[in-house]
């Protein structure tokens, strides 16, 4: 089966090397797909240049700034488009550590249409020291799954493996939700359209190297867009 990852980016040309080559090194044989949100720091040249290593590496660019949710958007219909079986997504500074990727075949695998990387279902954990962004993380997940009632135990993790059916069923274009909301939209579709989903329990890394794009806007956005989600039609 065709198997690809997608990673979106904005200004990571601290990171883009590094899990692209770990990535590779880890699964020879997966495709890679960055989605650039036209970085100004240089992060496109460096995958452009990498891709001369690298033939199952590919690039697509947005034209301007279009956000998180729209990198995605394009990466799952460029997948789609490109007949994938399997489409893995996760984040470029190295907090979705590759390694579990093959935890997330192995369930596809088992039958499961929907893998979610997992910080609070048993096993999991975060390297997050900041008492403040660990409250938020808890609290932004009880908040959700008491909004949305999925069961679901980290709604709001990126880190996560669909099938090519379960995206089609969730029909990407339908997802309303912006920023790092896009995620539990993406989850409380797939819920809604009664896939199979199972979470695995990751260790969450927090990045090294580059700027985080957290916010305590973001943040208020997101509550307010979980409330969205649950009452829009």
């Amino acid at each position: 089966m065709k198997h690809i990852i997608v990673i979106p980016t904005y200004n990571e040309a601290e990171n883009v090397e590094k899990i692209i080559r770990e990535t590779f090194k880890l699964y020879p044989e997966i495709h890679i797909l960055i989605v650039d949100d036209s970085s100004p720091d240089g992060t496109a040249e460096i995958v452009r240049r990498l891709q001369k290593e690298y033939v199952n590496l590919f690039l697509l660019m947005q034209e301007c700034k279009s956000g998180l949710a729209s990198a995605y958007k394009n990466g799952f219909k460029w997948a789609l488009k490109n007949n994938y079986d399997i489409i893995g997504q996760c984040d470029a500074d190295f907090s979705h550590n590759p390694i579990y990727i093959s935890e997330f075949i192995k369930k596809i695998n088992e039958g499961y249409d929907v893998v979610v990387g997992s910080r609070y279902t048993k096993g999991g954990k975060t390297t997050e020291k900041n008492f403040f962004r660990n409250l938020i993380s808890i609290g932004g997940n009880i908040f959700a799954d008491f909004i949305l009632k999925t069961g679901i135990k980290d709604l709001l993790e990126g880190y996560s493996t669909y099938t090519k059916e379960a995206l089609e069923k969730i029909d990407v274009d339908s997802v309303k939700a912006k920023g790092f909301i896009f995620q539990t939209e993406m989850k409380y579709k797939a819920f809604k359209a009664g896939l199979k989903i199972v979470e695995v329990p990751i260790n969450f890394e927090v990045r090294t190297k580059g700027k985080s794009k957290m916010t305590i806007n973001i943040v208020f956005e997101a509550l307010i867009s979980i409330l969205r989600i649950k009452f829009s039609k």
